[in-house]
C-alpha cells in the first residue's frame, strides 16, 4: 500500500513553486488586462512592463533561465524602452487619450476570445503527441534554445529586428516633422507707439 508521502504532490496538495507559479500567473494576466483597457497610454506601456516581468518569472519558476534573462534583456529591456521613446518621441498625450478608444470594445472583445481560442487550439494540436525526454538536456538550457533560435528561427528573428528598428526610425522622423509656418498664417506685426504721439 503506497501511502500518501509516497505518492508525492498531487492537485489537491501543491507545491509552493506551483502556488507561486498560478499567483504569478493571476498577477500577469491581470496587468495585461489594464495594459489594454486603460486610455492612458504611459500607464498602458508600464503595465506592460509588470506583464512581460511576470512572464519572465513564470519561465524562472519553469527552470527556464535562460529563456527568462532573454525575456528580460529583450522585451523589457528593448521592446519596452522602445515604446516608452516613440511615446516621448511623438508627444504623445500622458493623460487620458480619446483617440485610444475606438467605442468597438465589444467587437475587439470578441475577436480576442476567438484569436485566444484558435491559438490555444493550435498549440495543443500541435504538442498532443509530442514527449519531452527527461533524460537529455533541459529543454530551457541555452544549447537547445540556441539550436532551436539560430537553426529554426533565424529568419523570423531578424525581420522583428529590422521591424523594431523601423518603428524607432520612424518615431524619430516623425518628432522631427514641424509645421511649415507661411507669412500668410504668421500674426500681424504689432506696430510700435511713440510716446511723443500721445497726448
Amino acid at each position: 500500500m503506497i501511502t500518501a508521502a509516497a505518492q508525492g504532490n498531487g492537485f489537491l496538495s501543491p507545491t509552493g513553486v506551483e502556488i507561486a507559479f498560478v499567483l504569478v500567473g493571476l498577477a500577469t494576466l491581470g496587468a495585461a488586462v489594464v495594459t489594454v483597457t486603460t486610455k492612458q497610454l504611459v500607464h498602458a506601456a508600464l503595465w506592460l512592463v509588470v506583464a512581460l516581468g511576470g512572464i519572465a518569472v513564470e519561465y524562472l519558476l519553469l527552470t527556464a533561465e535562460f529563456i527568462a534573462w532573454v525575456q528580460v534583456l529583450i522585451y523589457l529591456g528593448s521592446v519596452v524602452v522602445l515604446l516608452l521613446f516613440g511615446l516621448m518621441l511623438t508627444k504623445a498625450p500622458i493623460g487620458r487619450s480619446p483617440d485610444a478608444d475606438s467605442g468597438n470594445r465589444p467587437v475587439a472583445l470578441g475577436v480576442a476570445l476567438v484569436a485566444a481560442a484558435a491559438l490555444v487550439w493550435v498549440v495543443v494540436d500541435a504538442f498532443r503527441t509530442t514527449w519531452i525526454d527527461l533524460d537529455g538536456p533541459a529543454q530551457g538550457s541555452t544549447r537547445v534554445s540556441g539550436e532551436i533560435l539560430f537553426r529554426h528561427w533565424v529568419l523570423p528573428f531578424e525581420a522583428l529586428s529590422v521591424l523594431l528598428l523601423a518603428a524607432l526610425i520612424g518615431a524619430i522622423v516623425l518628432s522631427r516633422k514641424e509645421p511649415a509656418e507661411s507669412a500668410d498664417t504668421a500674426p500681424p506685426a504689432v506696430p510700435a507707439t511713440d510716446k511723443k504721439g500721445q497726448r
